[in-house]
């Protein structure tokens, strides 16, 4: 390679890279076409191998992002019409119990079992429960659910009642996290 090329690279490389790759790194070494093979065979006696591996050993990788889709995904269920009027209530009240329901559901399963998991997306609309679920992507089944129903109670008026299901008992048990009055009046859409 000619002088005047290596010597741009270098430089061109050090300032797009910060100086974190350094010119005298063995990777310029190579590049040089008359000098390669004279320097492969001086250090074939010397020369290493080096193999570079990511392991994320952190369980709670795929928990904390689930807390953070959680959220994205309640307040989008809410709309425009009910978010503003109970989204300090659901920060507040709510949403940390939905944390601490997905932690404990969660953080007895291992890494592999983890990295298998998703969150649905497109929370239901119109009168329907679902905020989202968590599930296996391999089976396909649903690990936890997390719901909100509009509940009427005579007198006091209209409640959205948050709640979540498990797959240990085939979602038959209704885990309140607690209630949030509306109003008098019927509560718009979910999705509105």
């Amino acid at each position: 390679m000619k002088n005047w090329i290596q010597k741009t690279l270098v430089v061109a490389v050090a300032l797009l890279t910060f100086g974190i790759i350094s010119p005298n790194h063995t990777i310029w070494e190579n590049l040089l076409d008359d000098k390669a093979n004279q320097k492969t065979i001086s250090s074939q006696n010397t020369q290493h191998t080096y193999s570079v591996e990511w392991v994320d050993d952190r369980p709670s990788t795929f928990i904390e992002d689930a807390i953070e889709i959680a959220k994205e995904q309640s307040l989008l269920k809410f709309g425009s019409r009910i978010g503003p009027v109970i989204t300090d209530e659901f920060d507040e009240i709510i949403f940390p119990k939905i944390q601490e329901a997905i932690q404990l559901s969660l953080i007895d399963m291992d890494n592999e079992s983890l990295k298998s998991l998703a969150i649905s997306e497109n929370p239901s609309g119109d009168h329907s429960e679902k905020i989202f679920h968590i599930y296996d992507t391999v089976t396909g089944s649903d690990i936890i659910r997390f719901h909100v129903r509009t509940d009427r109670k005579p007198q006091d008026g209209y409640f959205f009642n948050f709640h979540y299901h498990t797959a240990s008992d085939k979602f038959a048990k209704h885990f309140t996290l607690g209630d949030i009055y509306w109003s008098k009046n019927m509560p718009p859409k979910w999705l509105s």
